[in-house]
C-alpha cells in the first residue's frame, strides 16, 4: 500500500511536470490571460510551476552573470507566486519581503512532501454544485493537504471571489513548516536544489555582485547571523552610516547657507533620499524574514516622517511667502491668521499621515478612531487649558477686537498689542514691559480699544467759586464756547459748556468737547493748550477756581429782613384764605396760568421772542447768516454751542 502510494504521488507531480509546459505556452500565447485559481488542484499546480520556473531563471541567466533583466524576471515569478497567497495577516508595508519568503518556504515545503495523487485533489467540478462560498454547514470552502496543516480556501467576495488561494495561517506559519520538512529529501524535481541553505550568504535579487563571486567569499563572512551572512551585515551598517553622514552633512550645510523656512525644508527633502536608498539595499543583499520587513518599515517610517516634517514647515513657508507680500503687515491680525491656518493645515495633514501609517503597520482604522475618540477624551481632560487658550485665540481672531499695534484697555490694564498667538497674547504695557496673557483670560476680559476711537474725548467739570455772580458765571461760559469753537483741533460737533450745578464748595460748569486726534500724546499737549486758555479766561472774568475750603466771615449779625418776611408770610396767608395753596401741587386751573410764564432764552439771547402778551417791543433780531458760519454767534441757546 506504502508502495503503490508513493508510485501517485509520482504519477502526479509528472502529470504537473508535464502540465508545465503547456501552461508556459498559453501564458506566452496570452499574457494577459489571469491564472486559473478555481480549484485547490489549479492553484497548487500553478504555484509550483511558478516556483520551478523561478529556479530555472536563478539557476540559468542570473548565477554566473546577473543583470537588471534577470533580476525583473525573477521579481515577476515572486509577484505571481505572492499572488496566490492570502497576505491579509500581514502589514501592507511588509508584505512584499514577507510573502516572498513565505513562498519561498511554501516551495520548498511542497516539493519535499508527499502530495496526494492527481486524482484526489480537488477540481473545478468538485465545487460546481455549491452556489456560494460556505458549505452546508456554514464553513467556509477550503482543501488542506493530507497529512499536512497546509489549507487552500476559496475567497468568498471581493475582486478575487471564487478564487482558491494558501490561507492566511499557512502564510504566517511557512518558516515553521519548512523547519520541519528541510531534513526531508526533495519528491519532485526542482531546477535548483537547497536554494534557502545558500540563500543567507548569497545575494539572490542583486545584480551587483554576482553569485559566483559571492562564492568565493571567506568563509568567516559567509558565516549566519540571524539567518544573514556576515558581509550583509557589514554592508547594511556601512550604508546606514554613510545615509546618517549624509543627512548630517546637508542639515549642517543648509544652516550655514540658506535662511528662514527654506533651511528646514532640506533636511527633510534629503530624508526622502533615505528609503531608496534603504530599499535599494534590501533589494541588493536579499535581505529576508524579520530583517527585511525591518529595513522596509524602517524606510517607510522616514519616508511619513518626512512628508510630516515637509507638511508642518512647508506651510509655515507658504503662509510667510504670503505675509512677505506689500498687502500684509508682518505683525498684522491677518498675518497672524495665516500662520494659525498654516499651523492648523501642518497638524491636519501630520495626523492624516500618522492614520495612514498605522494602516500600512497592520493596524485596523476603526481601531484607530476608535481609540481616538476615547484617547481624546482623555487628552481634552488634560489638556483643557491648552484647548481653551486655542479656542480663545480663535476667537479673537474671528471678532477681532484688537489687532497689532492697538492702545488698549484690558480688564484694570493698558497696554499696546505685539503679537497675538496660538496661545497667548502679547502686550506692552505703559511701563514698557512685556506681558503674556492666556487667550483664554483675554478674550473673556472687557476689551477697550482706544486705537479704533475717530477722536478723543475733552471732559471736565470747573469749580468757581461761590462768590461768582451770574454775569460773571455768563461771561466766563460765553468766553469757553468761544475758545473751544475757534480751537483748530475741537471738533463742534456735541460741543457744550453749561452751568451744571451747585456744589459742596463751587459753582460747576461742565466743559464737554473732542479733540481732533488719536494719538495719546498729541491729545495730552492739546489738553494742555485748552486748559491754559481756561485759566486765562476765568482770570479775566475776575473770578477764581474754587477748592475744598471754609470761609469765616467777621461782621455785625444783621438778623433776617424783617419787611420782606413779613411779605412772604402775607402771601402765603392770601394763599390759605383763597384755597390757592400750591402744596402737595397747584390747584388744576392756577397750574394752566403759571405754565410758560417765563421767557426762554432769557431777553437779550440770541434767538429770543417775546411772548403773547409781553410788553417788549422791540424783540432781538436773529444773528446775520455769515455770524453763524464764522462761529461768531457765542450767546446762550446757540445751536453750535448747545
Amino acid at each position: 500500500m506504502p508502495g503503490s502510494y508513493t508510485r501517485r504521488s509520482w504519477i502526479c507531480v509528472m502529470l504537473l511536470a508535464l502540465w508545465s509546459p503547456s501552461a508556459g505556452a498559453a501564458e506566452a500565447t496570452h499574457p494577459l490571460e489571469p491564472a486559473d485559481l478555481s480549484s485547490p488542484k489549479a492553484t497548487l499546480s500553478h504555484f509550483l510551476t511558478t516556483g520551478d520556473a523561478f529556479s530555472r531563471v536563478l539557476r540559468d541567466e542570473y548565477w554566473d552573470a546577473p543583470s537588471r533583466a534577470s533580476v525583473d524576471r525573477l521579481g515577476e515569478f515572486q509577484i505571481k507566486q505572492q499572488r496566490l497567497l492570502d497576505l491579509s495577516g500581514i502589514p501592507p508595508a511588509a508584505r512584499l519581503e514577507l510573502g516572498v519568503d513565505s513562498a519561498i518556504y511554501l516551495y520548498e515545503v511542497l516539493s519535499r512532501i508527499e502530495l496526494p495523487p492527481e486524482p484526489e485533489i480537488p477540481d473545478a467540478a468538485a465545487y460546481a454544485d455549491l452556489g456560494d462560498d460556505r458549505e452546508a454547514g456554514g464553513k467556509t470552502i477550503s482543501w488542506t493537504i493530507p497529512h499536512t496543516e497546509i489549507t487552500l480556501v476559496r475567497v468568498a467576495d471581493g475582486p478575487r471571489a471564487g478564487q482558491f488561494l494558501f490561507s492566511s495561517s499557512t502564510v504566517e506559519r511557512a518558516e515553521e513548516f519548512f523547519n520541519k520538512a528541510r531534513t526531508l529529501p526533495y519528491r519532485r524535481v526542482v531546477p535548483l536544489k537547497n536554494y534557502l541553505e545558500m540563500r543567507p550568504y548569497l545575494s539572490m535579487a542583486g545584480w551587483l555582485i554576482s553569485a559566483r563571486t559571492i562564492e568565493g567569499f571567506p568563509a568567516w563572512l559567509k558565516r549566519s547571523v540571524y539567518r544573514h551572512a556576515l558581509w550583509k551585515w557589514f554592508a547594511l551598517a556601512m550604508l546606514i552610516a554613510v545615509i546618517v553622514m549624509v543627512v548630517v552633512a546637508v542639515h549642517r550645510l543648509a544652516q550655514r547657507g540658506l535662511h528662514g523656512h527654506l533651511r528646514s525644508l532640506v533636511t527633510p527633502l534629503t530624508l526622502l533620499l533615505t528609503p531608496l536608498a534603504l530599499d535599494f539595499a534590501n533589494r541588493q543583499l536579499t535581505l529576508t524574514g524579520w530583517i527585511s520587513g525591518g529595513v522596509t518599515l524602517l524606510a517607510e517610517a522616514v519616508t511619513y516622517i518626512a512628508l510630516a516634517w515637509i507638511s508642518w514647515t512647508g506651510s509655515m513657508a507658504v503662509a510667510e511667502a504670503v505675509i512677505a507680500s506689500p498687502k500684509i503687515p508682518d505683525q498684522s491680525l491677518n498675518a497672524q491668521l495665516l500662520r494659525l491656518l498654516a499651523r492648523a493645515v501642518g497638524i491636519a495633514v501630520a495626523i492624516a499621515i500618522f492614520f495612514h501609517v498605522s494602516s500600512r503597520l497592520g493596524a485596523p482604522l476603526y481601531g484607530l478612531v476608535a481609540g481616538l475618540g476615547v484617547g481624546g477624551i482623555a487628552i481634552a481632560l488634560a489638556v483643557r487649558p491648552t484647548l481653551e487658550n486655542i479656542l480663545g485665540g480663535l476667537l479673537l481672531f474671528a471678532d477681532k477686537p484688537v489687532r497689532i499695534d492697538d492702545y488698549c484697555r484690558f480688564g484694570e490694564e493698558y497696554g499696546t498689542v505685539e503679537e497675538i498667538g496660538l496661545r497667548s497674547t502679547r502686550l506692552r504695557k505703559l511701563d514698557d514691559t512685556l506681558v503674556s496673557v492666556p487667550n483664554a483670560d483675554f478674550s473673556q476680559l472687557q476689551l477697550t480699544n482706544y486705537t479704533e476711537r475717530r477722536r478723543r474725548l475733552y471732559r471736565t467739570t470747573l469749580g468757581l467759586r461761590y462768590e461768582t455772580r451770574p454775569e460773571q458765571l455768563r461771561y466766563v461760559m460765553a468766553k469757553l464756547r468761544e475758545m473751544l469753537l475757534g480751537h483748530p483741533k475741537v471738533s463742534p460737533d456735541k460741543l457744550h459748556v453749561r452751568f451744571d450745578g451747585f456744589g459742596a464748595y463751587s459753582l460747576d460748569v461742565a466743559v464737554f468737547a473732542y479733540i481732533r486726534t488719536r494719538d495719546w500724546l498729541t491729545y495730552r499737549a492739546i489738553r494742555e493748550d485748552i486748559n491754559l486758555r481756561i485759566m486765562e479766561i476765568v482770570e479775566d472774568a475776575g473770578t477764581g477756581f474754587a477748592f475744598p475750603s471754609q470761609t469765616a466771615y467777621l461782621g455785625r449779625d444783621t438778623g433776617l429782613d424783617a419787611e420782606r418776611g413779613q411779605e412772604a408770610e402775607t402771601q402765603v396767608q392770601a394763599w390759605r384764605s383763597k384755597g390757592q395753596l400750591p402744596f402737595p401741587e397747584f390747584d388744576e386751573n392756577l397750574r394752566g396760568e403759571k405754565e410758560d410764564a417765563l421767557d426762554y432764552p432769557p431777553q437779550g439771547s440770541p434767538g429770543y421772542k417775546p411772548r403773547a402778551g409781553s410788553s417788549d417791543p422791540k424783540p432781538q433780531a436773529p444773528p446775520p447768516a455769515d455770524a453763524k458760519r464764522s462761529g461768531r454767534w457765542l450767546g446762550f441757546g446757540a445751536k453750535r454751542g448747545s
